[in-house]
């Protein structure tokens, strides 16, 4: 027998995934209830965070494939502690926001470390004592100046992959470095029938919005070069053609009623440059 709970649990999460325009599968482990809670409430501008057990999202999954074809695709990354997130954003802005929603934690010891943990070179709050010796035996350099410890060079004292050891976890605490993230971790999204995962989602906005600039100033000009006929570029290359045509019709005294004048100053002016040198004084 199944309990009742769960087929009402499926509809409900099957029900978000239908009326819902995005749909992501977020990973939930190590966060402790209280920021969860947070980043819960954060969420309600833009869509809904439900947890529930890996199963039940599944065959909410294969029930919103119905509706939906393709968002099935997302058990594939239903894996540990998982939560659904239903959003009325597009993915990149959901991406965005779940990442900004993240927040740096002490290491306890144990972890495993997602990048490089650096210590920087300078001075540390402590006052001479044991901590220079703490320091070395944990590689990182440290002496004493001035009265104050410092750190001589910047030191990775544990590389990506890597667990963090409990003594370093330690000093870094007391270094105040936090090399833990707390937050979800979106795994995919679903939108119109395609599935974008963290790779595609983590742009740099600035950086893409100005390639995308520098992308069309460069077609536009390679457009201009060609003479190329676009909505865009045939003021441009109508202003163009009636600057040469201009400049063409004053370089071989066609008169125009654009340029009759100009013709006419330039008669005068070579006159003139003609007429002194034959020595010929006006009357």
């Amino acid at each position: 027998m199944v309990a009742e709970w769960k087929y009402r649990e499926v509809e409900t999460l099957s029900s978000l995934m239908i009326n819902y325009p995005v749909v992501g599968i977020v990973g939930i482990g190590s966060i402790p209830a209280p920021q969860l809670q947070k980043m819960r409430e954060t969420l309600r501008e833009i869509g809904v965070l439900r947890v529930s057990r890996n199963r039940l999202i599944k065959k909410a999954l294969e029930k919103a494939e119905e509706k939906k074809k393709g968002i099935k695709k997302l058990s594939e990354s239903i894996e540990g502690e998982t939560a659904i997130i239903a959003a009325k954003v597009d993915p990149f802005k959901l991406f965005k926001h779940i990442k900004e929603t993240r927040t740096n934690a002490p290491a306890k010891g144990g972890e495993l470390a997602t990048k490089d943990i650096e210590v920087k070179a300078g001075e540390t709050p402590f006052k001479p004592g044991p901590i220079v010796g703490e320091l070395q035996r944990a590689g990182i350099p440290a002496a004493i100046e001035g009265g104050k410890v410092v750190i001589k060079k910047d030191k990775v004292v544990v590389k990506a992959g890597e667990r963090i050891p409990r003594n370093i976890a330690q000093l870094l605490t007391r270094l105040e470095i936090y090399p833990i993230e707390i937050g979800l971790k979106l795994r995919a999204v679903y939108e119109d029938g395609n599935i974008y995962t963290p790779d595609i989602l983590d742009i740099d906005v600035n950086k893409f919005i100005n390639d995308v600039k520098n992308a069309f100033l460069n077609a536009f000009k390679l457009a201009i070069s060609r003479s190329w006929i676009t909505r865009e570029t045939l003021p441009h290359l109508l202003g163009k053609a009636s600057m040469e045509a201009n400049a063409l019709a004053l370089e071989i005294a066609y008169p125009t009623k654009e340029n009759i004048k100009q013709l006419i100053l330039n008669a005068y002016i070579r006159c003139k440059a003609l007429s002194s040198k034959l020595n010929i004084k006006e009357e």
